[in-house]
């Protein structure tokens, strides 16, 4: 069963491997470190497996991380299972056991950079069967994405992000293009990576470099221009065919995304300015996020 990846969850986990060890050591857990914090196997599993997916640390477990206590194995088997549980509570699904050991993991750098925003303003512990997110500020620009849209793999968030800024910035003059990418110096994803290691002006310029080179010689894309303008479905005709979209989310799911977490980097006068260029409904979408 999907969970709801919490903030003091995640807090209490980074800082225990970080504290106990640099590299690949092994780490024990127990319920004395989440006081207060009702949480089940199933999720602490969850959480382990969400911060290595997304390489906030590297660690050393298989099996189900959204297992019920069934699938666990025992201690009979410890190489099929790296996640070593001794389960004294006797719950099928209940409060984490007394002890846990995580045989190996790491924090990366990722990892160490998402614990000092936590760290600004630890969280508290999330009230019972309250379920706190992940801050989208404490995330990197295309996990930003992914969270506010639904996409559910960080290429497709990369793609669709370089369309949208592509299409908005057809709309615009050079010298307004060059005073957005100007502000839009910070990494898009703290990735090892090496086709993801961007900053988000890169993706505004565009990779593809003929692209790039058009969009500063071309007049601005506007609707009552004597070239073909860019309308609002125009804009998301454009969108949803130049960057495949897939099926698990709507165009306007993803500009609004993308929308979102742009403003977060921008400044309130670059934000005004956009929006200026922007057709009516793409404005207002615009505004609204």
């Amino acid at each position: 069963m999907p969970i709801t990846i919490r903030k003091d969850v995640t807090y209490t986990l980074l800082k225990k491997i970080n504290e106990t060890g640099q590299g690949m050591h092994e780490v024990h857990f127990n319920q004395a470190e989440f006081p207060g914090q009702r949480i089940t196997i199933s999720e602490f599993l969850g959480h382990l497996d969400y911060l290595n997916q997304n390489h906030y640390i590297n660690a050393e477990f298989t099996g189900n991380a959204y297992a019920t206590q069934e699938d666990v194995p025992d201690l009979i088997h410890p190489q099929e299972f790296d996640l070593r549980i001794a389960n004294t509570l006797g719950a099928a699904d209940g409060p984490l056991p007394h002890l846990i050991t995580f045989k190996k993991a790491e924090i990366t750098q990722k990892g160490q950079k998402l614990l000092e925003n936590l760290e600004i303003n630890p969280p508290t512990v999330a009230e019972e069967n309250q379920s706190v997110a992940i801050a989208d500020k404490d995330l990197p620009f295309l996990e930003k994405v992914m969270a506010k849209s639904g996409l559910t793999d960080i290429f497709d968030a990369r793609d669709l992000t370089e369309v949208v800024f592509r299409v908005m910035r057809d709309l615009m003059t050079t010298e307004a293009a060059d005073r957005v990418e100007a502000e839009l110096h910070e990494p898009a994803e703290i990735t090892e990576d090496k086709s993801l290691q961007l900053e988000i002006a890169d993706l505004w310029h565009d990779t593809n470099p003929i692209v790039a080179f058009l969009s500063r010689v071309r007049p601005p894309l506007q609707p009552t221009g004597i070239f073909r303008g860019i309308d609002s479905d125009r804009f998301l005709f454009r969108v949803a065919n130049e960057g495949g979209m897939p099926p698990n989310v709507t165009v306007e799911e993803v500009v609004k995304a993308v929308f979102s977490a742009t403003k977060e980097e921008l400044s309130p006068e670059r934000i005004q300015e956009i929006s200026t260029w922007l057709p009516d409904k793409m404005r207002q979408l615009w505004e609204e996020v």
